[in-house]
Order: C-alpha cells, then sequence, then structure tokens
C-alpha cells in the first residue's frame, strides 16, 4: 500500500456566515501542522444566499459553487475539484472531510494521516456539540453519557477521513440530501475497507438543534434532548 502524499479537505457550505469563518480558521491551523504533504482545501458553497462566499474567499483555499442543496452532491463535487488541483494517484492521496458549522483542532489532519500511514483506510472521528449553545442540564447529561477519550465509531461528514483508492473502489459519495457519509463509509465496509475509530482529534461541532439537513447532528442532538428530558 502506498502512503499518502498529498490530502484533500472538503467543506460544504449552505449558508454558513455566522460560523464559517470559525471553521476555515481552525483549518488553517490544521493545514500549517502538516509536512512534507500537499494540501487542497476546496469549500463547496452550495445555494448559498448569505455572506457565506465573501467569508470563504477571505481565506487561502479554493472555492467552488453549485446550486444542489444536496450535501452528498457538495462533497462528491469538492472531492473532485481537488483532485484536479493535486493531481495524484489515487493510492497516495487522502481525502478529509468537515462541515461549515465545526471548528477542527489542529491536529485533525496530522492525526489522520499517521493513522493512513500506519494502513488504515477510513477514520471515524468523535465529535462533539459546543457546549456554549446547549443548557448546564444537557452539558452535564452529556458529560454522563459520553466518556471523554473513547472512540465511538459514530459517522460524522464533520470528521472522517478516506483513502482515495478505497473512495474510488466504492464510487464516492452519493448524492443524498444527508447521511451521505454513513452511506460511504457503508460501502467501504462492504468492500474490506480497514476501519478505525478515535478520539484523538475530536471535532467541536454547532449544537443548533435545527441544521442543513433534515437530521444530520443537529437531529442527533433533538434526540439527546427528548432523552434528557424523559430522565428530568
Amino acid at each position: 500500500m502506498s502512503a499518502c502524499l498529498a490530502v484533500a479537505v472538503v467543506v460544504p457550505v449552505h449558508d454558513e456566515e455566522a460560523l464559517l469563518d470559525a471553521c476555515l480558521e481552525s483549518l488553517a491551523h490544521a493545514v500549517a501542522a502538516v509536512h512534507g504533504f500537499g494540501v487542497a482545501v476546496v469549500v463547496v458553497l452550495d445555494a448559498c444566499a448569505d455572506g457565506s462566499a465573501e467569508i470563504a474567499r477571505r481565506h487561502d483555499v479554493t472555492t467552488i459553487e453549485i446550486g444542489d442543496h444536496n450535501v452528498g452532491a457538495a462533497r462528491r463535487a469538492g472531492v473532485e475539484r481537488a483532485r484536479l488541483q493535486l493531481a495524484v494517484d489515487p493510492a497516495e492521496l487522502w481525502i478529509a472531510t468537515t462541515d461549515a458549522d465545526s471548528t477542527v483542532p489542529p491536529n485533525w489532519l496530522t492525526h489522520q494521516l499517521d493513522l493512513a500511514a500506519r494502513g488504515h483506510d477510513v477514520v471515524l472521528g468523535n465529535v462533539r456539540p459546543d457546549f456554549v449553545g446547549l443548557s448546564a442540564d444537557h452539558v452535564a447529561y452529556w458529560h454522563a453519557t459520553h466518556a471523554p477519550g473513547i472512540p465511538l465509531g459514530n459517522v460524522h461528514g464533520a470528521n472522517l477521513g478516506m483513502r482515495a483508492s478505497v473512495y474510488d473502489q466504492v464510487g464516492g459519495f452519493a448524492p443524498l440530501p444527508e447521511h451521505e457519509d454513513a452511506d460511504l463509509v457503508d460501502r467501504a465496509r462492504e468492500v474490506g475497507a480497514q476501519v478505525t475509530a478515535s478520539a484523538d482529534a475530536v471535532v467541536v461541532t454547532s449544537a443548533r438543534f435545527d441544521g442543513r439537513t433534515p437530521g444530520g447532528y443537529a437531529g442527533f442532538l433533538r434526540g439527546r434532548a427528548a432523552e434528557l428530558a424523559e430522565t428530568a
């Protein structure tokens, strides 16, 4: 198995002017920690009607615009654009995705690339909500039900990495309005890809209950809030 020589980072965006700047600033720190790799960060502006485009263009990223209003199509378009920019063999490319309402830690990319160098094909990273957006009871419940440092193995597009050769083998992101991340990982498992869960580079995402897709992480948080209400 070839070592990865480059990494494509993809961020789908739909009307995220309030949170996008923090996302891209965190990505700049993660990219700065990467040495010896080609890196392309592609921000996919999908049917944006706010100031997201202007914010993205203030950062050292590539921006493309689509009108699909579809997160699966946005991630797929971002991967395709990054690959044109990097022009490396699929066996030498790592694909990392996050979300525009999320912030990544400085070791986000280096950690994924370290795992790739050790033969892992897919990395499922932990995600936690921004506690600033939650009630004190919800934060306490979160801590009570999530032990620190334990890989959860959940699939989140906000903290996902995959070897490009595996991505190609399974046909890439499908144009789904949600759960495109879980669908991709399911297909990777079916072909025998080595999937690993990690808690070493946690991504912090918005704690809003109404997200940009019908379910997604906002739906997950709504479910947690319902659990909390049942225990009250």
